[in-house]
Order: C-alpha cells, then sequence, then structure tokens
C-alpha cells in the first residue's frame, strides 16, 4: 500500500461506508474525511450522519446539498437525450454518480486530500463509474477502493469488523435487500429478487403505491414543456427539483414508474433490479408527447439514435468525455422546437399523454384529415409511390428475365 497522509470517501452512513472509515485509518494511516452528497435520498437517510461519521473515526464530515444541481444540470440533460437504458430503465443511479464523483473531488482539493475512496464491490458498476469521473477529474488522486483489497466479506464479517472496535452501527446481518435513493428514483436488489422466477415481494416497493391499491379514479396532470425542459406543473411555474418534486407525488399515489429488469452490467454480469421511477416516468411520458409533434421523421429516428448512445454512455460512467458533450450537443439542437403543454391521465400504473399541443408542431389537421380537404391531392401519391418502390420494381423485373 502507499502512502496516503488524507482520504476523502464517499459516505453513506451504512454498513460498508462505516467500517471502511476505521479500516482506512489502521490500514493505510491516514486522516479520513467523510464526505456524503445530498441528492434527494431524503431527510431519513441524512440524519446524523455526521455523528455516524466522527464515531467511525472520521476526522471530519461535509454534507454536501447537490439536490437541484443534480437535477438541473444533470437529470434535466439527460432527459433531453430520452435516454433510457435497455428499453426500461431510467438510469436513476447512473445519473447521479457523475455529480456525487465531481463534489467530492471537490471536498478533496478544499481539504488538501492526496487520495479518494469509495464503497463500490468488485462486482458493480459503480466503481466504474466513480473511478471513471475521479481520472477525468482528478488523475493525479490516488483511488482506494476497498472491497477490492480487504478481506471481510459479508455483512456478518463487516458487523463484527465494526463490534471489535466498539463503533456503533444500526445496520444488522437480516438486512434483505441493498437499495439506493435519491431525487429521481430508488433502486432495490436482493433477497428474492436475485431469483429471476420470484415475483417481488410488496415490502420491495417504498416509493410507490401498488396500482392494484392506486385511486379508483384517473388524475389528469398538466404540464409547460420550453425546448425540451419541463417548467411547470398544474399551471404552477416551477424550478426543475420542485417539478420532480411534485410530480413524483402524484406519480407514486397512482402506482407510477415500477420497473422490473434483469440487465446487463457493465462488468459482464446479468443482474436483476426493481426501480421506481414516478415523476421522471411521467416528464418522459410528456416530453416524448412533444417529439411526437416536433420532430419530422428522419430527426425521430436521429434522436433515437441518441438516445441509445447516451443511455449506454451514462450507465457506463461516461459523463465526463467529449462523446457525452456531443451527444448532448445534437440533444439540445433537436429540443430547439421542443415546446408546448400536455396533459397526462394517470390510472393505477400507467401515464398516458391524452392532449399535446405545440407551437412548432409539424402536424395540420389540414392535411392529415380523412374528411373532405383542398391541400391534398391524393393523386400525386401515385407517382411517390412508384419512385419509393423502385429498387424492387428493379430486383423483381431482372429476376422475371434471368427466369
Amino acid at each position: 500500500m502507499s502512502y496516503v497522509k488524507k482520504v476523502v470517501l464517499a459516505y453513506s452512513g451504512g454498513l460498508d461506508t462505516s467500517a471502511i472509515v476505521p479500516w482506512l485509518k489502521e490500514n493505510y494511516g491516514c486522516e479520513v474525511v467523510a464526505f456524503v452528497a445530498d441528492v434527494g435520498q431524503g431527510a431519513e437517510e441524512l440524519e446524523g450522519v455526521e455523528e455516524k461519521a466522527k464515531a467511525s473515526g472520521a476526522f471530519e464530515c461535509h454534507v454536501v446539498d447537490l439536490k437541484d444541481e443534480f437535477v438541473e444540470s444533470y437529470v434535466y440533460p439527460t432527459l433531453k437525450t430520452g435516454a433510457i437504458y435497455e428499453g426500461t430503465y431510467l438510469l436513476g443511479t447512473a445519473m447521479a454518480r457523475p455529480i456525487i464523483a465531481k463534489a467530492q473531488v471537490e471536498v478533496a482539493r478544499k481539504v488538501g486530500a492526496d487520495a479518494l475512496a469509495h464503497g463500490c464491490t468488485g462486482k458493480g458498476n459503480d466503481q466504474v463509474r466513480f473511478e471513471s469521473c475521479y481520472a477525468a477529474l482528478a488523475p493525479d488522486l490516488q483511488v482506494i477502493a476497498p472491497w477490492r483489497e480487504w478481506e471481510l466479506s459479508s455483512r456478518e464479517s463487516l458487523l463484527d469488523y465494526l463490534a471489535e472496535r466498539n463503533i456503533p452501527c444500526s445496520a444488522s446481518a437480516t438486512k434483505i435487500y441493498s437499495r439506493d435513493a435519491n431525487a429521481w428514483h430508488i433502486s432495490h436488489e436482493g433477497g428474492e429478487l436475485e431469483d429471476p422466477w420470484c415475483e417481488p415481494k410488496d415490502k420491495v416497493w417504498t416509493m410507490t403505491a401498488s396500482p392494484e391499491q392506486a385511486p379508483d379514479k384517473p388524475e389528469y396532470v398538466s404540464v409547460k414543456v420550453e425546448d425540451g425542459e419541463i417548467t411547470a406543473v398544474n399551471d404552477k411555474a416551477l424550478s426543475p427539483f420542485e417539478c420532480l418534486e411534485v410530480l413524483n407525488d402524484i406519480g407514486a399515489k397512482h402506482g407510477i414508474g415500477r420497473v422490473d429488469i434483469v440487465e446487463n452490467r457493465l462488468v459482464g454480469m446479468k443482474s436483476r433490479g426493481c426501480y421506481e421511477t414516478p415523476g421522471g416516468t411521467v416528464m418522459m411520458a410528456a416530453l416524448q408527447a412533444i417529439d411526437e409533434l416536433v420532430l419530422d421523421k428522419t430527426s425521430r429516428s436521429w434522436k433515437a439514435q441518441l438516445s441509445e448512445q447516451f443511455a449506454q454512455l451514462l450507465y457506463d460512467g461516461r459523463w465526463f468525455t467529449p462523446l457525452q458533450q456531443s451527444v448532448m450537443a445534437a440533444a439540445q439542437s433537436l429540443c430547439s422546437t421542443a415546446s408546448g403543454d400536455v396533459v397526462l391521465k394517470l390510472y393505477k400504473g400507467s401515464v398516458t399523454a391524452v392532449q399535446k399541443r405545440s407551437p412548432n408542431s409539424l402536424y395540420s389537421e389540414d392535411f392529415a384529415t380523412f374528411g373532405a380537404d383542398e391541400v391534398y391531392n391524393q393523386a400525386h401519391a401515385e407517382g411517390f409511390i412508384r419512385l419509393f418502390s423502385l429498387p424492387s420494381r428493379i430486383a423483381a423485373l431482372q429476376k422475371q428475365q434471368k427466369g
């Protein structure tokens, strides 16, 4: 182990990082500064976290409020790309990692640290996400990943490690699920979810009502979209974070945004996760509705490619890269006409855009009507079809001649 004077640890107050604090001190002989990112995980998660960190042996603890920046500078730009990983996952965990890593580096610079540490396991995506961000923002700082170094291998061994040092910890050996929460979503892994044949138990879900128990009457919510960003909910102008908060509350009540997926991890294995993203699901539906009005056929196809590309780079932890900047610039360009109003119907787990309008809409009732019109000569379609199908016609004629 190389010499380290001071390390900034991405600290959550959970079992893993509670054990990492004394382990770093014992094995690296360094001063440990705990860094806690408030990305909207909730007051309960943050309650007493500074005291926990110091009780574990941290020299000091920095709690940084990142909620507004997270939604404004990471969630909203991602929404503009339409990114959805493997057709279902709205990237809540992946989306939060860049801002957490950036803020951790800023704390490290502030306190004069020479190393960064995280509590990610050697099996997951997050180790790659954090360390890729560190590499882009602070290549001079050493990175310590205890799960890839220590001999502790289970919750029981971590609890025993803390007990031997009289370090208090509220965790227990009977914890079933591994969860990660922020303003955008909450994820659930572990327990019966490790078997894809097992349906998630009711206690898995903590953010949303079950669709079966949701209100029997649908609720309608209106949102205003300006340049690809939701700026108002039910005619009330709000900040990005406030828009998300309101839509989270409304969507959760109606069981919106539950996802159960077996996904491909970056490190090569498949894993099963259950995600709850109520407000984000409503937001995505609203933005897709505006895209339907304002993007022509080839532009929508191009955006679909951008969405796939951005979902992959975000999942893989490539936020601070030229590729991210390039894809984001293209998405921003496509959003220049993405303004309008959408009314969404929320009912027992489903969200449907039932009304949509935009000053930049390419939809014209005069052209699209099934009734009589004076703007479209249907006879013109014959020439278009002959040219459109010309390659097929030529191929068929050649086949006939050879036959």
